[in-house]
């Protein structure tokens, strides 16, 4: 079997979407249409025709978004410090925001596994939370929702960032960001986690900071760092491969969230804090089909 040639040229990289805020993270579906974190509003829709149209008056930041089989979002806002409800008529509640009597924190990404339980990464209770990375400290956490009710599942972490599952949702994978390296645990049967390690090195370079992760069809995980604008990817069993790094300004500027999309899940769109677009390249691989994949 030859090697995959993860490398992609910064010439390949093209741009989608115009006058975007904040579009920190992506959905992606097979009808075409993206979805994208907006602190304009809640979330923008990009047509496959190129048409936007902006939902919801979320306030905040609205940083990561997960689809419910309903088609409705939850948005974890990171400066409101809630988990939000968004319709696609742009109506909103707040689903949570304390939890055993306690303010969440800085509430960063939620994702849903094929079983819909709901899995929620907290960075921080520090304030302001750009200190938790200045001087890191152990005070992150990952929450599970499930028909059990929210509960903590795993903390200590140095500013959690995206969490995503294996191929086989038997492993869940953590960004520390103030660390720059992901952790992992394997998952039992109720959602209980266990066997904590680092994946792969325990820190990528010196000053990494690294922000989403994202799981291919070959297990493979791809991850975006913000000091380098690089993107990463560390192969199942395999040495990591730096598959882009670019200058400030440039194609990649401050990636935060790398999705797989298009009708053979190879096109691949990186979010950012900087850029009010995101980048798009064509993946030697593809991504597993999300559980909202085929939701109207």
């Amino acid at each position: 079997m030859r090697p995959i040639d993860y490398a992609v040229p910064l010439d390949r990289i093209s741009h989608v979407g115009q006058g975007l805020s904040r579009p920190e993270c992506i959905l992606a579906q097979k009808n075409g249409a993206l979805w994208i974190s907006d602190d304009k509003s809640g979330v923008v829709k990009l047509s496959p025709d190129g048409t936007q149209e902006r939902i919801g008056a979320l306030g905040g930041a609205p940083n990561g978004i997960a689809m419910d089989k309903d088609g409705s979002f939850v948005v974890a806002n990171i400066d409101a410090g809630s988990l939000q409800r968004l319709n696609r008529d742009g109506a909103s509640e707040t689903i949570l925001d304390r939890l055993d009597g306690r303010a969440l924190g800085a509430v960063n990404f939620a994702l849903f596994d094929s079983k819909w339980r709901l899995w929620v990464s907290v960075s921080t209770r520090t304030v302001p939370r750009r200190k938790a990375i200045d001087e890191p400290r152990p005070d992150g956490y990952v929450m599970l929702i499930d028909g059990a009710g929210p509960r903590i599942v795993a903390d200590g972490f140095h500013f959690t960032n995206e969490v995503r599952l294996s191929l086989d949702e038997s492993v869940l994978y953590v960004a520390e960001t103030a660390l720059g390296r992901v952790s992992a645990f394997d998952i039992g049967g109720d959602g209980t986690l266990s066997n904590r390690r680092v994946h792969g090195p325990d820190r990528f370079w010196p000053g990494a900071l690294i922000d989403g992760i994202t799981v291919d069809v070959d297990g493979a995980l791809w991850i975006t760092e913000i000091e380098r604008n690089a993107l990463i990817v560390l192969p199942a069993g395999g040495e990591t491969v730096v598959v882009v790094e670019g200058p400030d300004e440039g194609p990649t500027w401050f990636p935060t969230s790398l999705t797989f999309g298009g009708p053979d899940l190879r096109d691949a769109y990186i979010g950012s804090l900087k850029m009010d677009r995101l980048a798009r390249f064509r993946s030697p691989v593809a991504g597993p089909p999300p559980p909202h994949w085929l939701i109207g």
